[in-house]
């Protein structure tokens, strides 16, 4: 596996590469948090080209060492869209866009757009915040009921931002498919009590993602 690191960007590459996945972090914490990793790695070992990178205010960060906002919305779409233009440009293999929470929200509300553009195959969110913490009546859904890019996503049973109970009674569109992960909270950790570990949870990620980029690509 190569590894191609800078201060903003981490490029997992396997030998064999049977597309690109660009996944962004999500709003508290960077690219190279142990979630991330064993995501990107998980699917690096299954031939996935795994591309991370820091929206702005993650950056400054690391610089600084003091925690920040994240950037407005629109600073956060437009550097979504700049990674995806510039990794299409070097890796014309299929790509996917998604992300951690946060990152995968922003990936959602370019996703169409990047669809038919052709830029992209698909979308995959990793404990999608389909509303604030402790605030379930502020739905992140309007743009949900309408997608049409083929989507998956990940979801911990009992996250705190969309539970399996309130997400089953979500309007949601056709193209989006959502995999549970057994007992999970947002970065699908388990209770001891629940028989599950977190390894096998995140080893049950990998599989459902990889599962459906290889479904997408085929079609």
């Amino acid at each position: 596996m190569n590894v191609d690191a800078s201060h903003n960007y981490l490029i997992s590459s396997p030998d064999q590469v049977k597309g690109t996945l660009v996944l962004a972090h999500g709003s508290g914490a960077g690219m190279s948090v142990f979630f991330m990793d064993a995501i990107s790695e998980g699917l690096t070992n299954e031939d996935w080209r795994v591309v991370r990178f820091e929206f702005p205010y993650m950056v400054r960060q690391s610089f600084t060492g003091r925690r920040s906002l994240p950037d407005k919305i629109d600073i956060l779409l437009g550097t979504y869209r700049s990674v995806v233009e510039t990794v299409k440009k070097h890796y014309p293999q299929p790509l996917f866009v998604g992300g951690k929470s946060m990152g995968g929200r922003i990936a959602s509300l370019l996703a169409d757009m990047l669809y038919e553009e052709g830029l992209i195959e698909g979308l995959i969110c990793l404990g999608y915040p389909f509303h604030p913490l402790k605030n379930p009546d502020r739905l992140r859904t309007e743009h949900l009921r309408s997608l049409q890019v083929p989507t998956l996503i990940v979801q911990g049973e009992r996250d705190p931002m969309g539970s399996l109970e309130e997400v089953n009674g979500y309007d949601l569109s056709d193209q989006i498919q959502i995999r549970w992960i057994p007992d999970g909270d947002h970065s699908f950790s388990p209770r001891k009590r629940s028989g599950f570990t977190e390894d096998q949870n995140l080893l049950e990620t990998v599989r459902c993602v990889d599962t459906f980029m290889k479904e997408v690509c085929g079609r």
